[in-house]
């Protein structure tokens, strides 16, 4: 995307934006094989060899495309503002702000992630959500349930990713019904039942 020493040309993030959402248009009307460079890039209302300017075929726009989803998400989470609380009450508010930039960019995700017509954007997902449950069980190393129950560290960052991943998915295809807010507050609530 963008780093310090030097700023991407408007017109390359533009001619990029316009790709994604005729991606995204097209994804939603027809099969992922059906898509062609010609059709995208007609879609765009670019040539076609303004598209070979900026990648060198279509699962290398999605790979580019996926990455610069999880770097819009690794911004959102990073600029969650930390709780002077506990481990616990330190997630939600980045979960809030998770699903908040989900909410916001719900067209753009329900059709990666809630459809099963490409995999790279919820694989790209889930390796981020298990780098965050990581994390937290790393922070609570000493949690004593899953010392005594004797819970393998790798199938529980297994669990948790799954959980989140596949809730987001569910919230998503049935039209975001709870607010984000609440929806982290929800999974809070889930981690706190008794075991």
């Amino acid at each position: 995307m963008e780093n310090t020493s030097q700023r991407t040309d408007p017109r390359i993030l533009r001619t990029r934006q316009l790709l994604r959402d005729a991606f995204i248009e097209l994804l939603q009307e027809m099969e992922f094989e059906k898509i062609s460079v010609n059709r995208l890039a007609e879609r765009a209302t670019i040539n076609r060899v303004t598209f070979y300017l900026h990648y060198r075929d279509i699962p290398d726009m999605l790979e580019k495309m996926a990455n610069d989803m999880i770097d819009d998400i690794h911004q959102v989470l990073d600029n969650t503002p930390l709780q002077p609380n506990s481990a616990e009450e330190d997630d939600w508010p980045m979960l809030v702000n998770l699903l908040e930039h989900i909410s916001k960019h719900a067209k753009f995700y329900k059709v990666i992630l809630a459809t099963n017509r490409t995999t790279i954007f919820s694989d790209h997902l889930l390796k981020l959500l298990a780098k965050l449950v990581t994390e937290r069980l790393e922070r609570m190393e000493s949690e004593t349930h899953m010392v005594k129950a004797n819970i393998q560290k790798d199938i529980a960052i297994w669990y948790g990713s799954s959980a989140l991943i596949g809730t987001i998915i569910a919230w998503l295809r049935n039209d975001m019904p709870y607010t984000p807010l609440f929806l982290a507050k929800q999974f809070t609530l889930l981690r706190s039942l008794p075991r």
